[in-house]
């Protein structure tokens, strides 16, 4: 793979990043982007070349959350230090941004961190394979953090070469129906097909970064668009059925076409963040709808007059869908609570759950 990196708009730099960063005053300093993210230290490029970079200690210290910190995708002021070293004086506004939940506590004990998966990317291509884990609701988790952080989403079904064409129909039949409005690409690594389309979407100047599951075919995919074996694979464990996490970073490539993709470790659980407005837009089909409801505040779960809950009784919703869209938004306003209202949230879940089995011992249910 040979790179043609003559400006840089060729690594995807935009008229919004450079008027944010005269409107900062910072055109004294070069710009360079985030490809690949290690611990303390991030590598950087430029039409000048690559360099190993560390932010100053000025950062660290003014830093309040994980989103102060750069990630692969950003747009960073550099002073470049020697020919390999650079050091990163700050980040430019990001204009898109995915990111998720991590967990109920990090490694450090800190509640409710936040993972930023990549910035300033204009697609989110969102992979799914057909021999473990395909699920429609998965999808639907996604895109709305795509959504959210002002990410167009696309959907790869991938491995289509372990179904028979009738299956294959079928597949594609129920993707169409639950996102009409989402392109949709079907790929096998095995016989090439759908490989040359996939390449003719990925156009130049623009940022692509595939997320999904371990054991997908996410890095396969990869290799495929840059014709080298550049990034490892490996098989899906035979013993638990999960795949084995071989891309242990995020990194950027590049593409003959100009194209950028990032690749990215798989990701188990698609944890929302404070998410809300991102799920709204996803399901806009629900949140107009629930515009209408006769009150205001309405959950569209037992109120009378709800126009959601009449929609999908006369089939208007698909009622999957409206269960997916209830317990996101569940879990996402359940994030944006403080540790105060999560606390007595729960203390009354356990008040409830208590209660709860002494009727049931009450009424003979001793087992529970």
């Amino acid at each position: 793979m040979e790179e043609n990196i003559k400006n840089l708009e060729d690594l995807g730099y935009k008229p919004f990043f450079e008027l944010k960063r005269k409107e900062l005053g910072l055109s004294d300093f070069s710009v360079a982007r985030v490809i690949a993210e290690y611990k303390e230290a991030y590598k950087v490029k430029n039409i000048n070349g690559e360099f190993l970079a560390k932010i100053t200690g000025k950062q660290i210290f003014k830093a309040t959350g994980r989103e102060d910190y750069p990630a692969v995708g950003d747009w960073v002021l550099i002073t470049q230090a020697d020919d390999d070293h650079a050091v990163i004086n700050g980040i430019l506004p990001r204009q898109t941004i995915i990111k998720r939940k991590f967990g109920d506590k990090n490694k450090s004990g800190e509640k409710n961190d936040v993972q930023i998966i990549a910035t300033n990317i204009d697609i989110g291509f969102v992979i799914e394979s057909v021999d473990r884990d395909y699920n429609l609701n998965r999808f639907e988790r996604y895109f709305s953090l795509l959504s959210d952080g002002g990410v167009q989403g696309s959907i790869i079904l991938n491995k289509m070469d372990l179904l028979s064409e009738e299956e294959k129909e079928k597949k594609l039949n129920d993707l169409k129906e639950r996102f009409p409005n989402i392109d949709i690409t079907l790929t096998s690594t095995v016989d090439n097909k759908g490989l040359e389309k996939l390449k003719n979407y990925i156009i130049k100047g623009k940022t692509y970064c595939f997320l999904g599951s371990s054991g997908v075919g996410k890095s396969s995919l990869i290799n495929k668009l840059i014709g080298e074996e550049i990034i490892e694979t490996s098989d899906v464990s035979s013993y638990s059925d999960r795949g084995k996490h071989t891309t242990t970073g995020r990194q950027m490539y590049f593409l003959d076409n100009g194209g950028i993709v990032i690749d990215n470790p798989g990701i188990r659980e698609v944890g929302m963040t404070d998410a809300s407005i991102g799920i709204d837009e996803f399901f806009d089909e629900i949140s107009t709808l629930g515009k209408k409801c006769k009150y205001i505040d309405c959950t569209h779960t037992n109120e009378p007059g709800c126009v959601v809950l009449d929609s999908i009784k006369s089939g208007i919703i698909d009622e999957e869908k409206y269960i997916n869209y209830t317990n996101l938004k569940k879990e996402a306003e359940y994030y944006s609570m403080s540790d105060t209202e999560k606390r007595d949230k729960d203390k009354k879940f356990g008040k409830f759950m208590k209660k709860a089995k002494k009727d049931l011992k009450d009424f003979g249910y001793d087992n529970y």
